[in-house]
């Protein structure tokens, strides 16, 4: 599935530099190869976090990431979930806040069960709390099983 921007690499980080318009990134992960999770007849995909100040609230943020996907070439609406995409912007926390309405649930429900989350967001924030949880980024990590699809070597750092 081509995106504008060319390989996933090349997509994410034209990407990254585009949530500037959403408020000043200040700080992003090394991006990481990672191996697919549920549809494993697909090529690998390559995941970071970041971190932005914002004035926007969760919500119209939320929908400023969506935009930023579709621009990118993703239709949720006909995407085979978990399946092959262009581009896919989850807002994963949002300060402490814990919230869940039907289209927006923080911090995002697999947050604290996937490898392919946690690792990156270690990498940018170990000491982060986060909220519900009782546990940092770096614990949250710590906890995950070494085997399946959270294994260490299904998720490879790249630069």
């Amino acid at each position: 599935m081509p995106s504008p921007a060319g390989s996933p690499a090349d997509t994410l980080r034209a990407a990254l530099d585009e949530l500037a318009g959403a408020g000043p990134v200040t700080a992003h992960s090394h991006l990481y190869r990672t191996e697919p999770v549920g549809l494993q007849t697909q090529a690998a995909f390559v995941n970071a976090v970041a971190q932005i100040e914002t004035d926007l609230e969760a919500r119209p943020l939320l929908d400023f990431l969506l935009a930023l996907e579709r621009r990118y070439g993703r239709d949720r609406g006909v995407d085979t979930p978990k399946g092959p995409r262009t581009l896919d912007l989850d807002l994963l926390l949002f300060d402490a806040l814990v919230l869940r309405t039907e289209d927006l649930v923080l911090p995002h429900p697999g947050l604290a069960e996937r490898r392919f989350v946690l690792a990156p967001l270690a990498e940018i924030a170990p000491d982060l709390p986060i909220p519900g949880l009782n546990a940092t980024v770096r614990e949250a990590l710590a906890l995950l099983p070494d085997e399946g699809p959270n294994r260490r070597s299904a998720v490879q750092r790249m630069s």
